[in-house]
């Protein structure tokens, strides 16, 4: 098993990405050692968090040699990629395609997940090498789509990102989701309630998931 299949398989095992955004490195670290606690274990720190590559390289190293597997997203050029990379991310996370940022995953053996939102997208990603795109805007474009894209295309795996809620994940399930990301709903009681309410929200979305595979 290569680097790239073995850190697929693990994302897979996981199945449950965290979408952190912080107003700082440090805070986006807390996020996602609380998630992690609720039992979250893929974590994607989005380059919308000031430092996120500190974030990154820290959680990489503290959590090194257990399930957790820590990537970027958000991640919008070849030159941020390899940032993310060298701090420690194992998957690499856009919005949209882009051809350089999957050059640069090939080139260190690590999973590009790309924002696709045609099968056009989708097949140009499939061209680069990419194995598993982001369904994005997930909350656009519905659980459906999934189901749709795998008529023509089966062999494509694909993740919705954005409009995964605790009440819709088995539907996306149902189509067909290769795993889910789930991003403001596990932070959305921290002002009121602090951090102990996102480990809460993340133990929400694993007993959930747990319930239905």
């Amino acid at each position: 098993m290569t680097k790239k299949q073995g850190i697929l398989s693990q994302l897979k095992e996981n199945y449950l990405f965290a979408v952190i955004r912080g107003n700082s490195a440090e805070e986006a670290t807390e996020i996602s050692e609380a998630v992690y606690e609720g039992g979250i274990k893929n974590i994607e720190v989005t380059f919308t968090t000031p430092q996120a590559d500190e974030s990154i390289k820290e959680l990489a190293k503290k959590y090194a040699g257990t399930d957790m597997v820590v990537g970027a997203g958000t991640v919008m050029d070849a030159i941020t990629a390899r940032i993310a990379i060298i701090a420690g991310a194992d998957f690499i996370v856009s919005p949209n395609m882009v051809l350089e940022i999957s050059t640069v995953c090939n080139t260190y053996g690590v999973p590009y997940l790309p924002g696709c939102g045609t099968v056009t997208e989708v097949a140009e990603a499939m061209a680069t090498g990419v194995e598993v795109v982001k369904v994005f805007p997930g909350g656009i474009l519905g659980p459906a789509f999934i189901k749709n894209v795998h008529g023509p295309i089966p062999h494509v795996e694909m993740m919705p990102s954005g409009g995964v809620s605790l009440d819709n994940m088995e539907t996306w399930m149902d189509n067909g989701a290769w795993a889910v990301g789930i991003g403001s709903a596990l932070t959305k009681d921290m002002k009121e309630k602090g951090i102990e309410s996102v480990s809460e929200n993340a133990k929400a979305f694993v007993d959930k998931y747990n319930s239905l595979k």
